[in-house]
């Protein structure tokens, strides 16, 4: 399942560095993830990476976006290719 943020985001800039599918940007008025390329850190960390970082704890899992492990680690290989 991708992750989204939510509006409780501040824009402190942590979250978009540390991730390692480049899923996560400025939008319009916070940063955005792009569910297509958000595996949930799966393929390179333990847990998300974002997540970790954040300092609001801002960022769920988005249900729009239901993915089973082995789904993420295909989305992983194919970011990768």
């Amino acid at each position: 399942m991708a992750l989204k943020i939510t509006s409780e985001c501040i824009n402190c800039d942590v979250c978009e560095p540390v991730c390692p599918n480049q899923a996560i940007r400025v939008g319009t008025d916070i940063y955005v993830i792009d569910p297509l390329r958000c595996t949930e850190c799966v393929g390179h960390f333990d847990e998300p990476q974002c997540r970790l970082v954040c300092p609001v704890d801002c960022i769920p899992n988005d249900p729009l976006y239901p993915e089973s492990k082995e789904e993420l680690l295909k989305k992983q290989a194919r970011l990768c290719d």
